[in-house]
């Protein structure tokens, strides 16, 4: 999985004018913990966490503490809710031997048999929750949907992946393909010449 930098300054617990002021100054305060670590308290750019926050990619985080590397993954998002602008993030630090548990983003591809059949292609998931270690973990999970026929679906029980485990519900649904009334038309179409043949001839 593509890792990604990102600088923090260590903070002390405080009052909660504390935490404000660091907002204020254009800061998200934060909590590194996890694998051994005790709680670590630091703040970030409120920009360069925009890298992490806004955008489907997942990465593994090498985390600066004024000079302290750690890696850690984003483990939970605090909004405003009236901004909606981060105010609050925890850090869950990790190790490079050990597996880690996290959201990985779905690569859909393929001309859907099902569609080109007249259905409609229902996207139900966007990333599942994979484990694994780091290095072994995709950017993405590649899903070819080529053969997905009208009114079936592809569910987390259906996937597999070298090197790691897919940890989301085995029911999750990734993608159906539903039936359109172009799709019965069609299939009634097809029905009634078959109907007309077999039929037999009048005396």
């Amino acid at each position: 999985m593509k890792h990604i930098a990102l600088h923090g300054t260590a903070r002390t617990k405080g009052r909660k004018s504390l935490t404000k002021s660091i907002r204020r100054e254009g800061q998200v305060p934060c909590n590194l913990y996890g694998n051994g670590v005790e709680n670590v308290l630091f703040s970030v750019d409120a920009r360069d966490l925009k890298a992490l926050t806004h955008t489907p990619n997942s990465y593994i985080v090498d985390l600066d503490i004024d000079g302290k590397n750690y890696l850690a993954i984003l483990h939970e998002l605090q909004f405003h809710p009236v901004t909606d602008n981060t105010i609050h993030a925890d850090f869950l630090a990790i190790s490079a031997d050990k597996p880690v548990t996290i959201n990985v983003p779905l690569n859909i591809f393929g001309n859907c048999a099902g569609v080109k059949a007249g259905g409609k292609l229902l996207i139900e998931a966007r990333k599942l929750r994979v484990c694994g270690l780091p290095d072994q973990i995709p950017d993405v999970l590649d899903i070819d949907i080529t053969n997905l026929k009208l009114g079936k679906q592809i569910t987390a029980g259906d996937l597999s992946y070298e090197g790691i485990q897919i940890v989301s519900p085995k029911t999750t649904g990734v993608c159906t393909v539903k039936h359109t009334r172009a799709a019965m038309a069609g299939a009634a179409e097809e029905e009634a010449p078959a109907e007309e043949a077999a039929a037999p001839a009048a005396e």
